[in-house]
């Protein structure tokens, strides 16, 4: 009898892309939650660990762009974030009618708790394939990321 299933190597790059992240999802939702962060809505873990990289306050506006929804569904989310403690909004300091938003203590501590969680994925993924295979993949999803952003298909997810 013959295995009807594809390889995973035979698989179209979006839906490899898919699953891969699921991975990293998995992970990163587990350990928040076994750490007392089991409220971070959907597309918060985005915000929480990019903003966690960055270090620092950014406006309302480009974090709205960056995630490419709308805009009424990023200031929901923002609320929500806000309401539950992982977010502060202030004014911008060059321009008052902006808003900026920033992490707070309990955002920090959720993002470090992401983030070792990511790092154990990516641990077991070096030891699997290797350093030089992770980071032409990296170079690999980086080209196609600036080819969507070139091309302006960054808008939507289908």
């Amino acid at each position: 009898m013959t295995d009807s299933k594809p390889r995973l190597e035979d698989v179209v790059i979006p839906a490899l892309l898919r699953h891969a992240r699921y991975t990293y999802g998995v992970a990163m939702r587990q350990a928040l939650a076994q750490a007392g962060y089991d409220d971070i809505p959907k597309n918060g873990l985005y915000i929480i660990g990019g903003m966690a990289m960055d270090g620092y306050p950014i406006p309302l506006g480009q974090l709205i762009k960056e995630l490419r929804i709308s805009k009424q569904a990023a200031g929901q989310l923002v609320d929500t974030l806000v309401e539950r403690g992982y977010l502060q909004r202030a004014e911008d300091p060059v321009d008052r009618r902006k808003l900026t938003v920033a992490l707070t203590e309990r955002g920090r501590a959720a993002a470090r708790t992401q983030g070792a969680a990511r790092e154990k994925i990516d641990a077991e993924l070096f030891a699997r394939v290797g350093h030089e295979n992770v980071k032409r993949t990296r170079r690999t999803l980086a080209a196609l990321i600036e080819m969507g952003q070139k091309d302006g298909n960054q808008g939507q997810d289908d």
